[in-house]
């Protein structure tokens, strides 16, 4: 088994998969074809000591993921279109990041805050409040997840999802990548973006509740502001217990994102797993690390996006 720990994101017809030093990804071309790349990680952060300091290390993670896995989702997306040849800038990356911030912002934690303040805010103790808050994320989250699924687009998203999840399952058993082998396993795994964004909604209530009840340009700010420290919490958290699964506990704190999973993942068919084993299979290749031996090896064309990528 590899010594670092394998991630990875759902695409549009396709597979990220995020290893030591690049990301490595594999899309089921319209003509049923796979094609992959390979892009290095180079976010400015790499290699300065303080990106592998606790607290600091989950928000270069996040920064990371962020950035090359909306630039990838674009490109997965503009593939389908047939639009192969366009590369999507830095500029229109970091448009589309702040757009989905300022939305997932304001959906996801001053809106709580509103519904909040107008159905409780009368209440004196300031427990029922954040409660409220907590209670409103909690079911917008959910809900929102709930109607997106519905979408057949969405759900072939969810769909590769799983086949994600299920191929680094399989590479942390030791098991060959191929199809046979990845259905053995489930579609949950306890490292799961969804899983984190879970532990940051509970960790927000207790967050929001020290701040206590502030006037309303301090409430907002707070909600802002402390977003970053939430999200470090929460990585370190997820980090922690994904090394103490097995506790009682643990499994008991972190089993909410699993039953989240239920949603944001599906059951692959077998053209889909294929995608997320060359993606593995490439992000290993990438990093210098072995494929596991009795792996599949599927028929893949290169695809050239520009300088930062590889496919060769």
């Amino acid at each position: 088994m590899p010594r670092f720990t394998y991630g990875g994101q759902a695409l549009i017809e396709g597979v990220m998969m995020r290893g030591r030093d690049a990301v490595a990804v594999a899309l089921r071309h319209p003509d049923g074809r796979i094609v992959w790349a390979t892009e290095r990680l180079e976010s400015g952060f790499r290699g300065r000591p303080y990106a592998k300091w606790p607290f600091v290390r989950g928000l270069v993670v996040l920064y990371e993921t962020l950035v090359m896995g909306t630039r990838w989702l674009v490109r997965s997306a503009g593939l389908q279109a047939e639009d192969e040849g366009v590369e999507i800038g830095k500029g229109g990356v970091a448009l589309m990041l702040g757009i989905t911030a300022v939305l997932g912002i304001g959906l996801f934690f001053i809106l709580p805050l509103v519904v909040a303040t107008f159905t409780a805010g009368n209440i004196e103790n300031d427990v029922v409040q954040h409660l409220t808050e907590g209670l409103v994320r909690v079911l917008i989250f959910i809900g929102y997840l709930a109607l997106i699924s519905r979408t057949p687009d969405i759900r072939r998203v969810f769909q590769y999802h799983g086949a994600e999840h299920m191929t680094i399952h399989a590479l942390e058993a030791d098991k060959p990548l191929r199809p046979e082998e990845i259905r053995r396993f489930p579609t949950a795994h306890p490292r799961c973006g969804t899983e984190f964004l879970v532990v940051v909604i509970l960790i927000s209530i207790i967050a929001f509740s020290l701040v206590g009840r502030q006037t309303p340009i301090v409430m907002v700010l707070s909600r802002i502001l402390l977003i970053p420290v939430i999200a470090a919490v929460g990585y370190e958290l997820l980090k922690l217990g994904a090394r103490h699964r097995k506790n009682p506990i643990v499994h008991v704190l972190l089993y909410p994102g699993l039953l989240v999973q239920k949603i944001t993942t599906k059951q692959p068919t077998d053209d889909m797993i294929e995608v997320a084993i060359v993606s593995m299979e490439s992000a290993l290749e990438a990093d210098g690390e072995p494929i596991p031996e009795g792996s599949s090896v599927f028929d893949r064309a290169p695809m050239a996006l520009g300088p930062t990528t590889e496919a060769a």
